[in-house]
């Protein structure tokens, strides 16, 4: 029996730089629908966005926020590039959206039409030891494409290419102890 009811996820909320902008970016480029905004004390803003299924991102904007420090607080810009996704403890590394498999191309190109930074083609994370394979396989279990927000936030689009979960296929790893 769980201990807790946990039933998804209500919302994710971030901090972006400018919320008309940002407003922008989520509702006309990936088409979410704005379903609530506040205004707050110190004359800040708090917007969330419907992502589907009862659940949100939300954004806040804060005037005497710092800037932003990709590499650390978030991951790189060039970091496929580069190799790197590595980004600091408690920050943000990306956030997948789950989108349907057969749709992945095709959204891929409309990002890019769009003029959204994309930094990937169509990924295949599976089971062997670089994380990747060229074609999608018997080891496959997600499918993606990575690409950023105007504040240079790495969102993916993912589609499950099958359920997670299975002990003897899927939690073959001990968690690692941080060195102190």
């Amino acid at each position: 029996m769980n201990e807790f009811q946990i039933q998804g996820i209500n919302h994710i909320a971030l901090v972006c730089k400018d919320m008309a902008r940002t407003v922008d970016f989520y509702t006309n480029t990936l088409g979410m629908k704005l379903i609530k905004t506040i205004a707050l004390p110190d004359g800040g803003q708090h917007f969330f966005f419907d992502i589907g299924t009862g659940e949100a991102i939300a954004f806040f904007w804060f005037p005497q926020a710092p800037q932003a420090a990709p590499g650390i607080a978030s991951v790189r810009p060039d970091a496929w590039q580069i190799g790197n996704l590595t980004s600091a403890h408690g920050s943000l590394n990306h956030l997948a959206f789950n989108v349907p498999f057969e749709k992945l191309q095709e959204y891929r190109e409309k990002l890019i039409a769009k003029g959204v930074q994309v930094a990937t083609p169509i990924v295949h994370h599976a089971d062997v030891p670089s994380g990747i394979v060229l074609e999608v396989d018997e080891n496959t279990f997600i499918s993606s494409v990575y690409f950023y927000d105007p504040d240079g936030i790495m969102l993916e689009f993912a589609a499950n290419l099958r359920e997670l979960g299975d002990p003897d296929r899927d939690i073959q790893h001990k968690p690692a102890i941080a060195v102190k």
